[in-house]
């Protein structure tokens, strides 16, 4: 009888466990989508690998939208076989994670590289297109910098040595013709934004161990209660 209550907490906690991953699922799904509007909308991205990591987010929260559906189906039906497709694609996503984790770690320091070629493009095309100038605009007015290393980037561009108006830390018209210390914003937007990036990497850290540990807490879970269902208990 006792074991019997057990295993009937275990297929709740199995139950909410499931119904809160799910919106997790949809969270990132919604995060992932924003993130990669927003680098479309700031920066007009070239290079594959540079929106990957959002298009990975967004893969990650439909499988987890899934993995989490068999989950709640199979702790309310008290199906040992949707319970035990839901464990197995759990633990392969969990060890997917490590593996991206471990990628991430690596490969770290390219992504200044890689928004530092996407921005020396944009640049290359700022007086050609309508949105390669609006999108460079925006990354330079929101992030504070100028140019791809630096300002003296768009010297390259601009036989006048002058810089875009968006450059300058009060943005006016014709304001980069005086391209004086006081009056540009002299770092560059490849730095600016892998500094940024670098200051939020322990709150994506945190989370990401959070989520984590709700995966290993879900897989105990559907270990426990395969194992009731298989032996015969009622868990009803």
């Amino acid at each position: 009888m006792a074991v019997e209550g057990g295993m009937k907490c275990v297929k709740f906690l199995l139950f909410i466990f499931n119904f809160l991953f799910w919106i997790c699922g949809i969270a990132l799904i919604v995060i992932g989508i924003i993130v990669q509007m927003t680098l479309h909308k700031t920066l007009l991205i070239t290079n594959a690998s540079a929106s990957g990591a959002p298009i990975v987010i967004i893969a990650v929260g439909v499988v987890i939208f899934f993995i989490a559906f068999f989950g709640c189906c199979g702790a309310w039906k008290e199906s040992y076989c949707m319970i035990t497709t839901f464990a197995v694609l759990l633990t392969l996503i969990f060890l997917v994670e490590i593996a991206a984790a471990i990628a991430g770690y690596i490969f770290k320091d390219k992504v200044k590289d890689v928004f530092s070629t996407a921005l020396e493009d944009s640049m290359k095309k700022y007086n050609q297109s309508a949105d390669f100038k609006k999108a460079v605009d925006t990354i330079q007015t929101d992030f504070h910098c100028c140019g791809s290393h630096n300002y003296t980037d768009w010297f390259i561009y601009r036989p006048n040595l002058t810089v875009p108006d968006s450059c300058c830390k009060t943005p006016i018209l014709n304001c980069g013709k005086n391209v004086t210390s006081s009056n540009i914003n002299q770092p560059g937007c490849a730095v600016t934004i892998d500094t940024w990036i670098q200051k939020n990497l322990l709150i994506v850290v945190g989370v990401a161990l959070g989520i984590a540990f709700f995966q290993l807490l879900g897989i105990v879970f559907a270990c426990v209660l395969m194992k009731a269902i298989r032996s015969g208990y009622e868990v009803m």
